[in-house]
């Protein structure tokens, strides 16, 4: 599976679990029943799972007159997606990991969402001194 696939499966999961469709262990058995649970894809999920708390403090305290809770689902997880590369992924450069959320913003949110993942991310980029 390309990257970019992987990254819209995972965002696909990552909004069901969110949204409360499904738990993190059904998304895995999932995953593994279809076949298409690759390296990456799988790390994208359960890595984003795993650090959520973190990623989620990190990204309130650069959202500008807004909460967390209150942002489009397909925004949040694609943030907290993307937040997971930038932080810790060392083989993703940062410029990619926000090229591709943009991206896919583009396609799954509305015609606002790419400037705002990337406003997000660029304040998130800028303070950790990338």
């Amino acid at each position: 599976m390309k990257r970019r696939t992987a990254r819209e499966k995972a965002l696909q999961t990552l909004f069901s679990i969110d949204i409360g469709k499904i738990r993190p262990q059904e998304a895995y058995e999932h995953m593994a029943g279809e076949g298409e649970a690759d390296d990456f894809f799988k790390d994208l999920v359960f890595g984003t799972c795993e650090r959520l708390p973190e990623i989620d403090r990190l990204i309130e305290e650069h959202l500008e007159h807004w909460k967390l809770e209150r942002l489009p689902a397909v925004e949040r997880n694609l943030l907290r997606m993307a937040v997971y590369e930038i932080v810790y992924r060392e083989d993703i450069p940062a410029g990619v990991a926000v090229n591709e959320a943009v991206e896919v913003a583009k396609k799954y949110g509305d015609e606002k969402s790419g400037r705002f993942v990337n406003g997000v991310l660029a304040k998130i980029i800028d303070r950790r001194g990338e």
